[in-house]
């Protein structure tokens, strides 16, 4: 079992910046890959960034060269940079991890981008 824990959203202009965090319970947290996703209110689930246990990133091409995804093993916890934030990024940001072919979740953190 693995609880995942998100933090970190509020209500930001837009061309502003925020970095959300999750923390993960639990053993073996390094040996796997971790993914933020968001959904927007009417909108499926999309995911935003991913990493794997060595450290490789993959981006959605809308935030590609504004988000940055990272990883402190130590701490158990993955992170969001989100900066240049759009009011289309407007969204619930939830973490993510499989493991054994189960995935888990995070209860999500709301973030809003207006003026």
């Amino acid at each position: 079992q693995v609880q995942l824990v998100e933090s970190g959203g509020g209500l930001v202009q837009p061309g502003g910046s925020l970095k959300l965090s999750c923390a993960a319970s639990g053993n073996f947290f390094s040996i796997y890959a971790m993914g933020w996703y968001r959904q927007a209110p009417g909108k499926q689930r999309e995911l935003v960034a991913a990493i794997t246990s060595s450290g490789s990133t993959n981006y959605a091409d809308s935030v590609k060269g504004r988000f940055t995804i990272s990883r402190d093993n130590a701490k158990n916890t993955v992170y969001l940079q989100m900066n240049s934030l759009k009011p289309e990024d407007t969204a619930v940001y939830y973490c993510n991890t499989r493991r054994s072919r189960v995935d888990y979740w995070g209860q999500g953190t709301q973030v809003t981008v207006s003026s």
